[in-house]
């Protein structure tokens, strides 16, 4: 999921992580998404120019789900995907019930609000991935600068 997140993103993302896993890959999954949060709020530097918000729909097979985002500087996090019972996914395996803290995790670490929503799908794999794809599209879309050249605030900071 972390290449897709590069990969759709448009960002230049390589990952290197060292953890228990052989214990449980909760913590080593919860790092790795707050230091990728805490990068990518560091390289938006002040946010001149982008376009802070972006939102849409993104399809897998028979799973759509909806992200929206706004580069706000205030980390804020809503979930609303249920997922079917599954097992773990690739190798080495991911814990599918991670795929929220993971998104949770980056949110607040790159000082975001995202909001992921499940439009309809049955199978955990394309739910997930879509999920991803979606919030890596967003992002793309959302530092894009737009020629403003200013802080995209009434406030004049984010």
């Amino acid at each position: 999921m972390l290449d897709q997140l590069g990969r759709h993103g448009g960002f230049d993302l390589t990952v290197k992580a060292e953890g228990d896993i052989h214990i449980d890959a909760h913590h080593t999954v919860e790092d790795t998404a707050i230091v990728i949060g805490e990068v990518f709020r560091e390289a938006l530097g002040d946010k001149v120019g982008v376009r802070r918000f972006a939102s849409g729909f993104y399809p897998l097979d028979e799973a759509l789900v909806r992200v929206a985002l706004d580069l706000s500087g205030r980390p804020y996090f809503v979930w609303r995907v249920t997922m079917p019972e599954a097992i773990p996914l690739g190798t080495p395996p991911f814990d599918p019930s991670l795929a929220e803290h993971v998104m949770q995790s980056f949110a607040t670490a790159a000082g975001i609000t995202l909001h992921v929503e499940l439009e309809y799908g049955s199978n955990v794999h394309h739910i997930i991935e879509a999920s991803f794809k979606g919030l890596a599209r967003c992002l793309r879309d959302a530092v894009r600068l737009d020629g403003g050249g200013g802080i995209p605030s009434t406030k004049g900071v984010l």
